[in-house]
């Protein structure tokens, strides 16, 4: 991942709409959702929730798939993992980070 792919990718979170959306298709995992659903669990109308899911699918952080005749979204696990990796590659001055469980942030930085 480059530095213009990570800044499309945060801006298109840095929205809170979108973020909402993305959140809710990494909790939906694997199995997506359509608009339909989409729209009812956050409280969207449909053309609103369109913009933001072309603004997600233009920063590779979601994917769209044809069912019939029903679209399917999906997280792109691949792309934000890719992201955290760029975020954190030098954390800790390069060293594992150890997370604790009281506080699950990293504790040698």
């Amino acid at each position: 991942m480059n530095d213009v792919d990570v800044v499309r990718a945060l801006s298109a979170l840095a929205q809170k709409t979108r973020l909402q959306t993305f959140r809710q298709l990494v909790v939906a995992g694997s199995q997506g959702m359509t608009p339909t659903r989409l729209a009812e669990a956050l409280g969207l109308q449909g053309t609103a929730l369109s913009f933001h899911l072309k603004e997600l699918t233009h920063a590779g952080l979601i994917t769209q798939e044809r069912d019939g005749r029903n679209l399917i979204y999906r997280a792109s696990f691949a792309t934000m993992n890719e992201l955290l990796a760029y975020l954190t590659v030098n954390c800790c001055d390069g060293q594992a980070c150890e997370l604790t469980e009281v506080s699950a942030a990293c504790t040698s930085c």
